[in-house]
């Protein structure tokens, strides 16, 4: 069965492809380990895909990444608006709620949202369920980043993501 779920979870969750970046009216950085994904969704804003940078922020306000992340107190980012909301629930499914309600108060109809590589299927089913499932709606774009697990670690982060589909499934649409 471990087998079974690396393999299956590798061709899943390992050689997805990201969405070809558009034009967008945010980019969402979802919550994870701070890779460096804070300063890529900015640099992504920098080159021009958007004008707005969500960092979902469940890390608690003493997070030192996101304080320097949040806080353009020189304003050398210019035209780019970031945002650090805290999304309710933490999860993914709260950070899809999170931008459908930023999406209607500022309406956008595209976003870019940037995650970990296999994270992207589960994010994608996530967000599809409480964002929108209109074609070109959400593009869904991995952080540019190798990881060098372990093949437990892998394994262990396959069954969570697979747990997470599960889950999302078993929660249906949002209302």
């Amino acid at each position: 069965m471990l087998v079974d779920m690396w393999i299956s979870g590798y061709f899943l969750f390992q050689r997805v492809n990201d969405d070809p970046l558009q034009q967008a009216d945010a980019i969402i950085v979802l919550g994870g380990e701070h890779d460096g994904r804070e300063e890529y969704g900015i640099a992504l804003a920098e080159q021009g895909w958007a004008n707005t940078v969500v960092l979902s922020n469940p890390y608690g306000e003493y997070d030192d990444v996101m304080e320097r992340a949040c806080h353009d107190t020189e304003g050398a980012r210019g035209r780019i608006d970031v945002l650090c909301p805290v999304p309710d629930p933490l999860t993914t499914r709260g950070e899809a709620l999170m931008t459908r309600e930023l999406a209607a108060e500022r309406s956008w109809d595209r976003v870019i949202v940037v995650s970990w590589r296999y994270h992207l299927p589960r994010a994608r089913f996530i967000f599809k369920q409480c964002f929108s499932d209109a074609p070109g709606a959400v593009i869904m774009h991995a952080m540019p980043k190798r990881y060098q697990f372990s093949p437990l670690t892998w394994e262990f982060l396959y069954a969570y993501q697979w747990g997470g589909l599960a889950k999302a499934f078993m929660q249906g649409e949002c209302a």
